[in-house]
């Protein structure tokens, strides 16, 4: 599959797969210099690219598994959505979880892109639903007692 990347700025860096078995690819920061995150705050980290995900797909945000753990910087969404209508910067909220303030340098990698196949549901309003042995239970109900 294709995905179109357009470039927004000069220190844009079209995304990159870090392995032959990785599924997300690279996002990169393109701001014009380092940018500090402080403890507990979120900050809007752009990414100077724009892309054209294929109708039927999604673009999924997902953090850096080393930057979360190392330094505590990580999606403040959790996970971003990307939709295929969607022609705009990419951007990634930082949220800053670690006891100190953190620098993101130019150029460095900030997040995983993951472009996937979705379903799309039809919603149907109804009075009663099919019974199932779990129920309404749920928060940890089919964990530990």
């Amino acid at each position: 599959m294709i995905v179109k990347i357009k470039k927004l700025s000069d220190t844009a860096v079209i995304p990159t797969y870090g392995s032959e078995g990785a599924a997300g690819a690279d996002l990169y920061s393109a701001e014009n210099g380092d940018v500090s995150v402080p403890r507990g705050k979120t900050v809007l980290i752009g990414t100077g690219i724009s892309a054209e995900i294929p109708e039927g797909y999604v673009g999924l945000v997902y953090a850096r598994s080393g930057l979360a753990t190392k330094r505590g910087l990580a999606p403040a969404n959790k996970v971003g959505v990307i939709d295929s209508d969607y022609r705009g910067e990419i951007k990634v909220a930082l949220y800053n979880q670690s006891d100190e303030t953190q620098t993101v340098l130019k150029g460095e990698r900030i997040a995983q892109l993951v472009v996937a196949p979705y379903l799309k549901a039809e919603f149907s309003e109804a009075d009663d639903l099919s019974e199932t042995s779990r129920g309404a239970g749920g928060f940890g109900s089919t964990g530990r007692k």
